[in-house]
């Protein structure tokens, strides 16, 4: 969905620790809930709807909708619906790049966190309309930070903002009456705090702690000042956090290897239920007697694109298509094949192709593969999969397309790719404390450390082998440099090149094709003698993971959103 560009290789986890006073509570394999539940259409407008929120008294839902064809940009402004009708209310007059929001107690007010450039922030305006008014600005640089929460005594709204001098989120509190702002008290050993809620009693607060992309903890606070308590585990990216009625219960979404799902958790004992809904939930909402739950649902179709680098002005070429999702795909350096994800067959897997997109052949059935790579030969492609608990990296020879596990001293391998002389394979690893990035030998074998940086993640080496290139977190990051012969990392072109996603970036003979943060309808180039940067060309809809440039430099892959489409469901009788 075009709000949420995180997929299921995890782009920005949600997390923390458990030390210092934090008890964590095990559980089995989550149990998948048993009462029937049956989602109807509460909006079926073109484009994305998302971030469903009801009102007090459960009547109406606020939403964002990104494709008024009234509006002079694309972008998402703020809507009221009543239940029943098909009356819309539009709030806000300013498209942007994400919006978020939150009623107040009293329903005469919706509190709103917009995603837009400068304009970022925090905002109220009426729920019957009239004019918005900016409460703070904010620095939330992806739109999976921007929920907010409004607290039950109407005198507190939480939001997820960066700390003023470092690349963190902590979660805080603002007061309406001064719009002075205050810390949540945090766990040292949770690198990111994220999507705070208020429980209904105004007793707690809940919010995700991220301590690395594969280990999430959903945390509770007793208010005002309370020490954080595990309510669970949740091993993967999450996307909206709400509590039941009777705060019993939290629900959110969770991505698994085949789509994003529904799932509740008991405060009592920490177990996990899957709710039985349709796949691609997200954003989840439930009314205040309990009684409705709202969500979003995507049905996003994407497919790889060829375009050509030696005439740019040449329109691209839609290369592998499908009703599903085709993405992340990768030349290999021969020149004669195309591996890349798919979800043509169910569970997304790996795939090659001829470099012309045809004779399709899958080549793993282990899910969530990640983004592929090539050895030096041709002959073989390392992957990431999720079979278990942790990320790991299988090599398959595409002859004979029986993938096999990378053994080496690390927990989790994630993010694999090949050095130039075969003997290598670069990874990410979750360590204590963030990531860090290794290699080990391609036969398997003991790690080495390659970066200690905490975030860093996509490793590739340089041409002549002397450097490994990698992104410094996964969203609005900076390329990097680090020298195998020495531990000190650097930015490249002292820091202009920050790409929008850490696998938009692609190495040529002689530079670098990237996607910029700044304008990320774009495809850029960073010459690596001149150290200038150029505009290659412009998209009209948004990328998806990937690039890949041919050995001949003629030609380049990517994926696109070729139809993003998002729906607010509506389930009756949940509670």
């Amino acid at each position: 969905m075009a709000e949420d560009r995180t997929r299921y290789s995890g782009h920005f986890g949600l997390y923390c620790g458990s030390g210092g006073g934090v008890s964590i509570v095990r559980h089995g394999p989550p149990l998948e809930q048993a009462r029937p539940l049956t989602p109807l259409p509460f909006t079926s407008l073109p484009g994305v709807e998302t971030s469903p929120a009801f009102s007090p008294d459960g009547s109406r839902i606020a939403f964002a909708w990104d494709g008024d064809p009234t509006s002079h940009k694309k972008g998402f402004d703020l809507y009221v619906k009543g239940i029943g009708s098909e009356t819309m209310l539009r709030l806000t007059q300013n498209p942007s790049e994400s919006i978020s929001p939150a009623w107040s107690p009293d329903g005469t007010q919706i509190a709103f966190h917009r995603m837009a450039g400068a304009d970022t922030g925090i905002y109220v305006v009426p729920a019957l309309g009239g004019p918005e008014r900016k409460l703070r600005s904010t620095r939330i640089p992806f739109s999976v930070a921007a929920p907010i929460s409004w607290s039950p005594d109407g005198k507190w709204i939480a939001f997820q903002d960066l700390l003023p001098r470092e690349p963190v989120h902590r979660i805080f509190r603002l007061s309406l009456d001064t719009l002075e702002t205050w810390l949540i008290p945090h766990e040292p050993r949770c690198r990111h705090d994220a999507m705070p809620t208020f429980s209904h009693s105004d007793a707690e607060l809940a919010y995700f702690c991220v301590r690395s992309t594969n280990e999430l903890e959903l945390i509770s606070i007793e208010l005002p000042d309370g020490a954080p308590k595990s309510v669970a585990l949740v091993p993967t990216y999450t996307s909206g956090l709400t509590w039941a009625a009777d705060d019993s219960k939290l629900i959110f979404s969770q991505s698994t290897s085949v789509a994003r799902e529904l799932y509740e958790v008991e405060l009592a004992d920490g177990s996990l239920r899957r709710l039985p809904l349709p796949p691609n939930a997200t954003k989840p909402a439930v009314s205040s007697k309990g009684d409705k739950l709202a969500y979003s649902a995507s049905s996003d179709r994407i497919n790889i694109w060829r375009k050509n680098l030696l005439h740019p002005e040449l329109p691209p070429v839609k290369l592998i298509s499908s009703t599903q999702v085709q993405s992340r795909a990768q030349y290999s350096p021969d020149g004669k094949h195309i591996a890349f994800h798919s979800t043509r067959s169910g569970p997304g897997n790996l795939w090659v192709s001829d470099a012309d997109g045809t004779n399709l052949v899958q080549l793993s059935k282990l899910e969530a593969v990640g983004i592929p790579h090539w050895s030096t030969d041709s002959k073989q492609i390392v992957f990431q999969s999720k079979p278990k608990a942790n990320v790991e990296a299988y090599l398959v020879d595409i002859s004979e397309r029986v993938p096999r596990k990378l053994i080496t001293t690390s927990v989790d391998t994630t993010t694999p790719s090949w050095s130039h002389d075969g003997n290598w394979i670069y990874f990410r690893s979750h360590e204590a404390f963030g990531h860090k990035l290794y290699r080990c030998p391609a036969g398997g074998g003991q790690k080495v450390l390659v970066s200690a940086d905490p975030d860093s993640i996509g490793p590739m080496e340089s041409s002549d082998g002397h450097e490994v290139y990698f992104a410094e977190r996964e969203l609005n990051a900076l390329l990097m440099k680090v020298s195998l012969e020495h531990s000190n990392s650097a930015p490249l072109a002292n820091g202009l090149l920050r790409v929008s996603n850490w696998s938009l970036w692609a190495i040529a003979a002689e530079g670098i094709y990237f996607v910029p943060a700044d304008a990320p309808m774009s495809v850029n180039y960073f010459d690596f003698t001149t150290k200038e940067i150029r505009e290659v060309f412009k998209v009209d809809k948004n990328f998806d993971d990937g690039l890949s440039v041919s050995p001949d430099g003629q030609w380049l892959l990517y994926s696109q959103l070729d139809e993003e489409d998002s729906d607010i469901m509506l389930v009756d009788h949940f509670g």
